[in-house]
């Protein structure tokens, strides 16, 4: 074999530009012999060899920009260890009855919104913030479970740093334990009911509305079985009202469109037949469209204007064409196709933004038109009752549907109230489609041998709670789970502390993934920041 043969033979590196900085290292074929040439010189004198030899090619070529960064082996996962630990601990105190609010400027305990407050340069850290919000999107609470779970689960991960597969058959010993624990109670209406109520009370004990849980549980427990086993929420309005205290807050079985009927038009229309458009309901046309009309008399300029009429009246004729009784535009309506919407007795609701006219399509059936001309292929939406009614001092047009009115003293403290709210409904919509529950309280953790952190946020002695509550476990006590109001340990359901089993679930299943992700990162590239060019 020729030394040019055995210098790119497999299992060697290739270069294929010789000009490269590198190093050849030659070994002899004697044992002991070694030595380093520069390849310059070298590698035109090889192909005269024929003794064969073994090269290794070293090259110290940077492909990165010099301001990128790498991190290996032991250092990166030290890196994503400290991260990822940080971050389990900055949310583990929202945890709880007695949990701490975080945050200076977005006042929250919740752990979804802390998160993605948060601006992070660790890999391994925004791994966690997304399974939380991936935990938010698929349950809608356990977004701070999620995140401590995957942090501790990495905690005791040193003496399983070259096994992943030990985390594997843990998780599927913990979910085997959690589905034994699980009770379905979808068929009983009754008991089912109080599951829900019971869930509800558990997800709003570390929100703001701890205080008034049982008002809201059963708020939010009416909210969503009027859904009839849907879980999209936008068929549940939410409205924010500053003024009042929060036990204010109510439930109201109709669709709330925070705007104003029209001057003249009914205030209120039974058997709504009611057309959602967006479209343009004025005359301004030159304005807008920024066209100039010359005249050179007054009454040429009246004939114009008498057009615009005309061709506006004409538009609003096409509009009560549809035989509609009600008309809801995204955009403004002027005076005069506003009059003549009042002379026909068609209630007229203008300036209805999106959201609100995307939802009322939803909700009533309609679709959203903008052109009037074959009213036999419009779909109308219908509800049985549209009125207008008083919030505060303010009046807006109610329909059918469910609206949950939210009151409270200042902004931030409704906007919280509606975070809360959030949680204990998308739960709810969950768990009325996987009807099966666990007990809460660590009862279910327990089970499955997770350590209970929620104890260090109450204020109580953890590792005596801890300890009585497993060998309340081991006497089997499958029921035992923390009474954090008394700090001891009592029946989870004789205290109605109930919680979904697919919230659990999935828990389980985001923290293991993410801290079996984590531990095998062994090398971390950050590249340099982009530079902006010079203008």
């Amino acid at each position: 074999m020729s030394d040019i043969a055995e210098l790119f033979r497999p299992g060697v590196r290739q270069f294929p530009n010789p000009n490269d900085s590198r190093k050849l290292e030659h070994y002899g074929t004697r044992p002991g012999i070694s030595g380093s040439h520069d390849d310059k010189s070298l590698l035109p004198r090889a192909e005269h060899l024929s003794s064969p030899r073994v090269y290794r090619l070293t090259m110290s070529v940077n492909i990165f920009n010099d301001e990128a960064t790498e991190e290996k082996a032991e250092n990166a996962r030290l890196s994503s260890f400290v991260g990822a630990l940080a971050l389990g601990d900055l949310v583990k105190s929202t945890l709880d009855l007695q949990s701490v609010s975080s945050g200076d400027i977005n006042v929250t305990n919740d752990g979804a919104t802390i998160l993605k407050a948060i601006q992070l340069d660790n890999a391994a850290a925004k791994i966690l913030v997304n399974i939380s919000k991936v935990q938010d999107d698929e349950v809608g609470d356990g977004t701070t479970s999620v995140t401590v779970l995957a942090a501790e689960l990495l905690r005791e991960a040193e003496k399983l740093i070259d096994d992943c597969g030990r985390y594997r058959i843990a998780s599927a010993a913990a979910l085997n334990a959690l589905e034994g624990a699980a009770v379905d109670h979808g068929s009983d209406a009754v008991t089912f009911r109080q599951d829900l109520v019971n869930i509800a009370r558990t997800t709003l004990s570390s929100k703001v509305l701890s205080q008034d849980k049982d008002y809201f549980s059963n708020l939010a427990v009416d909210a969503v079985l009027r859904l009839k086993g849907s879980t999209d929420l936008d068929h549940i309005q939410v409205i924010k009202k500053v003024g009042g205290k929060l036990t204010d807050s109510y439930l109201d079985e109709g669709f709330i469109l925070d705007k104003t009927i029209g001057t003249n038009c009914p205030k209120r229309v039974e058997n709504a037949r009611i057309l959602i458009a967006n479209t343009s309901m004025d005359t301004d046309k030159i304005k807008i469209f920024g066209a100039r009309m010359k005249v050179d008399s007054t009454g040429k300029l009246a004939e114009l204007e008498r057009a615009e009429r005309e061709k506006m009246k004409a538009k609003v004729e096409a509009i009560a064409s549809h035989g509609i009784n009600a008309f809801v535009n995204r955009q403004l309506i002027y005076n005069y196709p506003e009059s003549i919407l009042a002379e026909k007795g068609i209630m007229s609701i203008e300036h209805a933004d999106f959201e609100g006219v995307e939802r009322l399509s939803l909700v009533t059936g309609g679709e959203i038109t903008s052109t009037f001309d074959r009213p036999d292929l419009v779909k109308l939406g219908h509800c049985e009752l549209i009125e207008e009614i008083m919030i505060g001092e303010t009046r807006v047009a109610a329909g059918e549907a469910c609206t949950v009115v939210l009151r409270g003293s200042t902004n931030q403290m409704i906007d919280e109230a509606e975070r809360s709210l959030h949680d204990a409904l998308s739960v709810l919509s969950q768990t009325v489609k996987e009807t099966r529950v666990v007990l809460g309280g660590g009862c279910s953790e327990m089970l499955m041998s997770v350590a209970v952190e929620e104890t260090d946020n109450a204020g109580y002695d953890s590792s005596d709670l801890v300890a009585r509550l497993r060998a309340a476990h081991y006497e089997g006590q499958t029921n035992a789970g923390l009474n954090m109001d008394e700090g001891s340990i009592g029946s989870m359901k004789e205290l109605g502390v109930t919680e979904s089993y697919k919230l659990k679930r999935q828990v389980v299943l985001s923290a293991t993934e993410a801290a079996e992700m984590i531990i095998r990162v062994d090398d971390i590239l950050r590249a340099a920041p982009r530079k902006r060019e010079a203008v």
